[in-house]
């Protein structure tokens, strides 16, 4: 009568806190879980051979559909990669414009994961908060390219136009009024009892463990390790701008929430840095209309708001599209950390570890 009996049970991928396509198998002891296997692959589309069956300029928009969330990082990575491959050199207006846009994709990112993530963890307040800044970034690119999620931002060799006028005042206005909105956040949840009762101390992982698997990103850096490729590989205009990394050594759930917040503000730092400099000329560089590669590979890092996203490229001579094409993206190797993250810990921090790790499905599956 009074046996112990382990069961198994499914999380998701119905479940919303795991975002919709996530199954997390867990075998639990009472509460406690004493094994996490995350299964992917329910929204797999094929994306990196897709590519290698497009041009180049054709490829550009299927890094949209990878981290939708994130597309406009997508877009440069792809862009930038293509770039080395065919040794094209992009005009310095276009990399500013560039890294302003990326930059301000990086705080829409981290703010949708801010409200889903303490709306998963019972914080509702919070991702209406988050949501009504989100949504004038979003209207920011809207106004840039005519779209707000796959926004396809980018051209191989730079932008496809100039920015609109009445752009730079459009976000200016947004940068005035945006830091007083992260103290709101914190406000509400940085010593907030119950939040920090749901944070502290969850979901640890080592820097050791983290840089044994291959963790980067935000999740890295709240194990004290101050890695970031805008500071050791830059790209776009990063190596003209001043800024920081944060970092702290708690390796939990609540000091990565404190690291996101402050990588808001050291991207609302680079952004209006961008709009301090911007500098005069042209967004395009001279390309022939049809690209052709040569025989070559390269790989390419940027710092995604998860985590290094690499794109590895293989050209041959006079091909229009890779011979190769393969994507190196953090949710996928993050979230391989789940489950040294939540065995042994309880079943209700499950959802707080996934939503630490900050996953999108898309970028999972590809």
């Amino acid at each position: 009568m009074f046996k112990n009996e382990e069961l198994e049970i499914n999380l998701g991928p119905q479940h919303p806190s795991t975002h919709g396509v996530l199954r997390v198998k867990l075998r639990l002891d009472g509460e406690t879980v004493r094994h996490c296997y995350p299964v992917i692959g329910y929204l797999h589309r094929g994306v990196e051979k897709i590519c290698e069956n497009k041009t180049f300029f054709q490829g550009q928009v299927w890094t949209d559909r990878m981290d939708y969330v994130a597309a406009v990082s997508n877009n440069l990575g792809w862009a930038e990669a293509i770039e080395k491959l065919m040794g094209i050199s992009v005009p310095r207006r276009a990399k500013y414009i560039r890294t302003l846009l990326t930059e301000l994709n990086r705080i829409s990112s981290h703010l949708l994961w801010l409200g889903t993530h303490a709306m998963d963890i019972g914080a509702m307040t919070v991702f209406l908060y988050a949501f009504r800044e989100r949504e004038e970034i979003l209207d920011v690119f809207e106004s840039f390219c005519g779209a707000r999620l796959t926004t396809t931002a980018f051209r191989i060799g730079g932008l496809r136009d100039d920015v609109p006028p009445g752009f730079e005042a459009k976000v200016q206005a947004f940068l005035d009024r945006f830091l007083p909105c992260i103290d709101e956040y914190e406000d509400l949840l940085t010593e907030n009892r119950i939040w920090k009762k749901r944070t502290i101390g969850v979901a640890p992982i080592s820097a050791e463990e983290c840089l044994a698997m291959g963790v980067t990103g935000p999740v890295l850096r709240a194990a004290g390790v101050p890695y970031d490729i805008r500071k050791a590989f830059p790209y776009a205009a990063y190596d003209e701008m001043q800024f920081e990394v944060p970092t702290r050594m708690e390796a939990d759930t609540y000091a990565r929430y404190l690291v996101r917040l402050e990588e808001m503000r050291q991207s609302h730092r680079i952004v209006q840095q961008c709009l301090d400099g911007m500098p005069e000329g042209a967004v395009m560089a001279k390309l022939p209309k049809i690209l052709k590669s040569e025989v070559a590979e390269v790989y390419h890092p940027i710092e995604a708001p998860k985590g290094e996203l690499g794109y590895y490229l293989v050209g041959e001579k006079g091909g229009l599209n890779p011979y190769r094409f393969h994507v190196r993206g953090p949710s996928f190797v993050n979230l391989q950390a789940l489950p040294k993250m939540t065995e042994g810990k309880l079943l209700a921090d499950v959802i707080a570890a996934i939503g630490t790790l900050d996953v999108v499905l898309g970028e999972v599956d590809r």
